[in-house]
């Protein structure tokens, strides 16, 4: 495969902003990256509200020893594991679902905008990272990859967003952030799911219901 899978022995980074994010050395990792404007305050507020409420109704209540009146996202690394997975199910297929409804400005569907992010990402491929399949939609990103060192995925992370953003609004003539600021990242645990997420990266634009030329799609070659 592309790197390794996600060991639960081994060593971890992991890193807090809104939420947080794990990281571990040669560990195959889902990365979407999404526009700042492709899903709306008020649709991310009631989808809070849902997990919130999902968590209560799941014996996560808010009085609780565990949440001791916490939002969701401040418990979730606490949550045990068959919760923690079943929550995970639920609402990044929501977001995702969203997402492929192509809200906001929808820049990345213009192909001279996409391939600034195409080439962006494949600059550093094999030296600073091992790239897998990407697909760019009009707003938002999906790919594989396995970074060298557990904290290298978080300092990429950075570089990514910063230099494309730059090179976007350049094109566009626009300011400001063009990216949600904190991608969303899950490891890889198993070969299945590697199979699985490949060819949900594959079948994106169709899922979308977008054209050739709407999309920029890489599958790249295994490394073995």
């Amino acid at each position: 495969m592309l790197g390794e899978l996600f060991d639960p022995k081994a060593e971890l980074f992991v890193h807090d902003r809104m939420r947080p994010h794990w990281s571990q050395a040669g560990a195959i990792a889902f990365i979407t990256m999404r526009t700042k404007d492709s899903i709306p305050k008020d649709v991310l507020s009631r989808w809070a509200n849902e997990k919130n409420e999902w968590l209560d109704q799941h014996g996560i209540r808010f009085n609780t020893d565990l949440r001791r009146g916490k939002m969701w996202y401040q418990v979730f690394d606490n949550l045990p594991t068959k919760i923690r997975d079943e929550f995970n199910k639920k609402f990044n297929r929501q977001q995702e679902a969203f997402l492929d409804t192509c809200q906001g400005r929808c820049h990345l569907g213009t192909p001279r905008i996409a391939n600034i992010v195409v080439d962006c990402l494949m600059h550093f491929d094999g030296a600073r990272y091992q790239l897998g399949d990407l697909i760019v939609m009009p707003n938002h990103v999906h790919l594989l990859a396995a970074f060298p060192t557990a904290d290298a995925m978080e300092t990429q992370f950075d570089s990514w967003l910063h230099f494309t953003a730059t090179q976007i609004n350049r094109h566009t003539g626009e300011r400001g952030h063009f990216w949600q600021q904190e991608p969303f990242d899950h490891l890889v645990r198993s070969p299945e799911q590697y199979n699985y997420l490949r060819d949900y990266i594959r079948d994106n634009p169709a899922k979308a219901n977008l054209q050739a030329g709407e999309f920029q799609y890489r599958r790249l070659p295994d490394r073995r």
